[in-house]
């Protein structure tokens, strides 16, 4: 398939509210403003998530909201023993209270209750994550990490969807950022080290249907001491001008086709095969660890099957580049909502 790449800077919404270029960029080149998006409020949906990872533990920062409801959340776990802890904050009726940045590229964000308080700050070449929980009922959290951002590629989105031309998704990922630093969430506690672990920011900022689902997967490591990580995805938005798959190699994006998988044939469990149409992505999936997370409250009704697993195979660069990969931890997840 042809995709679209966006290359000239400029508004990603028109007056309107409809999206003005549809595609993909590996740099932030549009500009999210708030203020175009014609929809009502309460539809407005804003997140910057946060996963540090070295095949061993993971730990997830998110600071979001669906402008009805918000959450401040850290998440933290083993894959080998399936021990899980969490800390979070829910915010009712949040709307634009937080202030989330219009840019994943600059601009610092924070938040500060009770119990609990998460600062995400951006400076030149480096992100650094910080929490502190102490709940009268829950887990105590430290956490201060620095991830170091090399280059600045990344795989960004302009997805429309088909019910309505206001409805939108502007996505912005950033694989391979090395970790390091010390987190404590309740009885887990992890010092990452840049040599083996690794950061990724998904920042979600748009407006789409009430129910909805997608497919995402995504990984990043060091192959023949470079850094390689991709990112895949499908069945969100209408994604015939460009999609969300892309390779990452020393600092470099390509581009890839499409890339099918069934996650949850079989069960959620076992081996799965991902095949990209261009041949330029094959992988066998063998997971180790299935995050599953459930939000049932009201009219609010998600579920998200987050799986970890060893990727083995190939994946081909632009130039024909094959890059052997080998045990490679990563994820695929399929989630089914209603928000």
């Amino acid at each position: 398939m042809r995709q679209h790449l966006i290359e000239e800077p400029g508004e990603l919404l028109g007056p309107d509210g409809s999206l003005l270029q549809k595609g993909y960029s590996t740099r932030g080149v549009l500009r999210y403003n708030r203020e175009r998006i014609k929809a009502a409020p309460w539809k407005i949906k804003e997140w910057d998530f946060y996963q540090i990872s070295n095949g061993r533990f993971c730990v997830q920062l998110t600071i979001g909201h669906v402008s009805y409801a918000g959450t401040i959340s850290v998440k933290a776990f083993e894959f080998a023993t399936g021990k899980h802890v969490e800390a979070s904050n829910m915010l009712a009726l949040p709307f634009n209270r937080l202030r989330m940045p219009a840019s994943a590229e600059q601009g610092d964000l924070a938040y500060e209750g009770k119990n609990m308080r998460m600062r995400f700050e951006l400076s030149e070449g480096k992100r650094r994550l910080i929490c502190q929980a102490n709940p009268a009922n829950g887990p105590k959290v430290d956490i201060d990490l620095e991830l170091s951002q090399p280059d600045r590629t990344a795989m960004v989105i302009a997805t429309p969807f088909d019910e309505r031309k206001s409805f939108f998704y502007y996505n912005h990922k950033i694989n391979c950022m090395p970790a390091g630093g010390t987190a404590v969430v309740g009885d887990i506690a992890v010092k990452f080290n840049p040599r083996d672990a690794f950061g990724l920011l998904d920042w979600g900022r748009g407006v789409w249907p009430f129910r909805h689902e997608w497919y995402w997967g995504n990984g990043s490591g060091y192959v023949g001491g470079k850094r390689f990580g991709f990112n895949i995805g499908y069945g969100f938005g209408n994604t015939s001008a460009a999609t969300e798959n892309m390779l990452f190699y020393d600092g470099r994006a390509h581009k890839i086709g499409r890339v099918s998988f069934d996650l949850a044939g079989g069960g959620y469990m076992s081996r799965k095969s991902f095949t990209s149409d261009d041949g330029r992505f094959e992988m066998e999936f063998t997971p180790i660890y299935d995050h599953v997370t459930k939000t049932k409250l009201l009219f609010v009704d998600n579920c998200c099957h987050q799986v970890f697993g060893k990727f083995n195979g190939k994946a081909v660069l632009d130039d024909g580049k094959t890059i052997e990969v080998k045990d490679l931890v990563a994820f695929a997840e399929h989630a089914v909502n209603r928000w």
